[in-house]
């Protein structure tokens, strides 16, 4: 079939939605008719370089929600009709870190950056040549033939353009403050950047029953959205974050900090090991440019003071679990997704909704896709 797509053909070149070839699904596959996608800072991560070594073009966007059209065969758990959330991580349910509960870690991980099928082979064409796709999923279009794998199945009556949050951002900060720094009632939690996945991150340290979850952000306007999902105090630096901190605990300081910027820097670390406690967890969740390789670490606060420095892929989340319990949430009204969305855009405005993520002028723009 033919359908439009959002693709990057070059390093800091603008998205190009133009017209694409779409095979249908093969082997444990299903074509999915994608109604929204969110816009991630990861996606900007292959525009500008960031992943260097991923192969361009490539189709953008991880963070979508659909029906399934149709099923290839050999898919076990999904028929036409049912609403999914595309998972940016896949879950095989076999491999030895989906059998320890690790599904975040699953060996089909390893293919989210190849730009192919799980097989190695491409389902997209476009100018006569073959066009790969973000984490086996490329919601910047309004259909895609997906692996089963990176599909989790919801229930039907929740909106598709909030549930597709919980496909990355969402899932990913909520995981990083309960799952990684592991969030007790009473705790201080300081949340290092407040969009899709600070905000989240924020929600997931009220949720845990953290007392004082102070924000911290670089854009002033967020203070009121931070305030609305949870934080109790915002700063605008590290060093009034640090001096408020201080004095919130009597000096004692954070039990955690989750650093969950667009792009991580060394010296973040640094910022974040200073503001945390004797026995103080740091969550790094943004990701860093793979040439980012020197961060000078101050490596006798991890023995004298017994400080932690953890990674945080996907939140530690296993999606098939944790996605409908967050939708769960969201029904609820425990977890605040509409608020999560600031501005709503179409497909062919997607350089203008880029603009507007790294402006710092949304917490998460949504991308409703026309059929």
């Amino acid at each position: 079939m033919k359908t439009n797509a959002a693709i990057c053909w070059e390093v800091n070149a603008d998205w190009s939605v133009e017209e694409i070839d779409l095979d249908p699904p093969q082997e444990g596959e299903v074509l999915v008719s994608f109604e929204a996608t969110g816009l991630c800072h990861s996606d900007e991560h292959i525009r500008n370089g960031d992943l260097a070594g991923a192969p361009l073009p490539m189709l953008g966007g991880h963070e979508g929600a659909g029906v399934v059209e149709e099923v290839g065969p050999g898919v076990r758990d999904l028929k036409v009709g049912d609403h999914v959330v595309g998972s940016f991580l896949p879950a095989c349910g076999r491999c030895r870190w989906c059998a320890n509960g690790k599904s975040n870690l699953c060996d089909l991980g390893a293919m989210i950056m190849t730009g192919t099928q799980l097989d190695g082979t491409h389902r997209r064409r476009a100018r006569g040549q073959d066009v790969g796709v973000m984490s086996l999923l490329g919601t910047f279009s309004p259909y895609g033939t997906v692996p089963e794998a990176s599909l989790v199945k919801i229930d039907d009556d929740l909106p598709l353009s909030r549930a597709c949050l919980v496909g990355c951002g969402v899932t990913t900060g909520w995981g990083s403050a309960v799952n990684t720094a592991q969030v007790g009632p009473g705790d201080t939690v300081v949340i290092i950047g407040c969009g899709g996945i600070g905000s989240a991150a924020i929600q997931g340290a009220r949720i845990a029953g953290a007392d004082k979850i102070v924000a911290v952000d670089i854009v002033e306007s967020k203070r009121d959205r931070a305030f609305q999902f949870g934080a109790t105090h915002f700063a605008t630096s590290m060093p009034e974050a640090t001096a408020l901190v201080a004095e919130l605990t009597r000096g004692v300081m954070a039990e955690s900090a989750i650093i969950a910027v667009g792009l991580a820097r060394g010296p973040m670390i640094n910022d974040a090991l200073n503001i945390v406690s004797k026995g103080g967890a740091v969550v790094l969740t943004a990701l860093a440019a793979l040439t980012d390789v020197h961060p000078t670490l101050p490596m006798t606060l991890f023995t004298l003071f017994q400080k932690r420095l953890l990674g945080s892929l996907f939140g530690q989340a296993n999606p098939r679990a944790d996605i409908p319990r967050l939708l769960a949430l969201y029904r609820e009204g425990k977890l605040l997704l509409d608020e999560s969305v600031t501005t709503e855009y179409k497909l062919d405005d997607i350089n203008q909704a880029r603009d507007d993520m790294l402006a710092g002028r949304n917490i998460r723009g949504v991308i409703i896709h026309q059929h």
